[in-house]
């Protein structure tokens, strides 16, 4: 997720030039029969878990977009100027179908949720239809500054004025209510599918640790505590486990710079691994050891499978180009599949909650030509797979 912070924009831009779901869709022989990849001008060849790719934004940066628990709506951060004037990433709803919204008595594509001040991340539907996201507004209603590279390495701002809002999509005259806040860096919540927990990330202890917040009672639970980033955590559908992404420095020199960039708020995001762990954060692995970024995680509807974000496959060329692959934590890297071919930027999948769709961010284009315009997708997920040479 953003720094995923604002990962959406940050990382394509400057690394290209940064209730349980049921089972996935098979494809019955006869609708594969029929099937014409020529029509599917956005699939590339070998993405056969994929088709009927449909394109949802179409300009500047869109990340991060998130399934609404009724399957209707995807939530997204974006700076896109048409529809954000304000200059840094903001928080948007629009339909999944692409279809307008009826709001404020006028039909439109995109609906702000945030209050398009300061910079916001980490949007996520709750089962009520509610979002939760960070915020820096509460600080300044300015764009924070958000150097991509500092001392020669790319890296995330981590603003300690961030903090996480609720807000009602459907009531534009609403303001956000701050839910978790305080002192320092609060973001990168996600919710459980029954809608009870929000995990999120912190950095209250010192450093950048997996936080549990119970919405029943009020209680947090730390889940993590290993020096590095932990953060962009997702749970199982079932609710039963927990994925994210996150670097462990090794103590010398590692160490040493990683404790150096967090005391100036900052965070190197090059070299981050998939790890698991109940949802209580019990039972911790880690499930890949690849060189470069992964990051991105999300379950696959049968709370198994795990699909991930990486730039492993291309470090020879700098590491500029990202897909999507999929891995089953208990077979390891024998059982790795690469999803997404478009060889520029594919990352943040989600399954809709039936499980047949997935939303991503790419910066694939019909023609092919390069791009560093990130935008929305959204695709039949295929289980069986299509034939890659059809």
């Amino acid at each position: 997720m953003r720094p995923l912070l604002t990962l959406s924009t940050a990382l394509a831009a400057a690394l290209v030039l940064a209730a349980c779901a049921q089972s996935s869709a098979d494809v019955p022989a006869d609708d594969v029969a029929t099937y014409d990849p020529a029509t599917d001008s956005l699939r590339f060849e070998g993405e056969a878990h994929l088709r009927n790719i449909r394109q949802l934004t179409f300009g500047g940066n869109n990340a991060e977009a998130y399934w609404s628990f009724d399957g209707t709506q995807l939530v997204f951060q974006s700076d896109w100027d048409a529809i954000n004037p304000q200059g840094c990433d903001q928080i948007f709803v629009m339909n999944a179908d692409g279809s307008p919204i009826e709001a404020s008595g006028e039909a439109t594509q995109y609906v702000p949720v945030s209050t398009m001040r300061g910079r916001t991340t980490c949007s996520y539907y709750l089962p009520d239809g509610r979002v939760v996201y960070a915020s820096t507004h509460a600080a300044s209603p300015a764009c924070p500054e958000a150097a991509p590279f500092v001392g020669g390495r790319y890296v995330w701002p981590i603003h300690d004025s961030y903090d996480i809002y609720i807000t009602d999509p459907t009531n534009p005259d609403s303001d956000p209510e701050v839910l978790i806040g305080g002192e320092g860096y609060d973001a990168e919540a996600t919710v459980s599918p029954d809608g009870r927990y929000i995990v999120y990330t912190t950095d209250r202890t010192g450093d950048l640790e997996l936080w549990r917040y119970d919405l029943e009672t009020g209680d947090d639970l730390q889940l993590t505590s290993g020096l590095g980033y932990d953060g962009g955590a997702f749970f199982s559908p079932d609710g039963t486990k927990l994925v994210w992404r996150s670097s462990r420095p090794a103590e010398g020199e590692q160490a040493d710079t990683y404790r150096e960039l967090l005391a100036q708020g900052l965070v190197q995001p090059t070299n981050m691994d998939i790890y698991v762990a109940n949802a209580d954060g019990s039972d911790a692995r880690q499930i890949t050891a690849l060189p470069g970024a992964q990051w991105a995680p999300y379950f696959h509807p049968d709370s198994e499978r795990i699909l991930f974000a990486s730039n492993h496959h291309a470090q020879d060329g700098g590491g500029r180009e990202f897909a999507i692959f999929m891995i089953h934590p208990d077979q390891g890297e024998p059982s790795m599949q690469q999803i997404t071919h478009s060889g520029t930027f594919d990352a943040f999948p989600m399954f809709s909650p039936d499980g047949t769709q997935l939303v991503f961010a790419s910066n694939r284009r019909v023609d092919r030509e390069p791009s560093r315009d990130t935008n929305v997708f959204v695709a039949e997920w295929v289980e069986a797979g299509l034939d890659a040479e059809m």
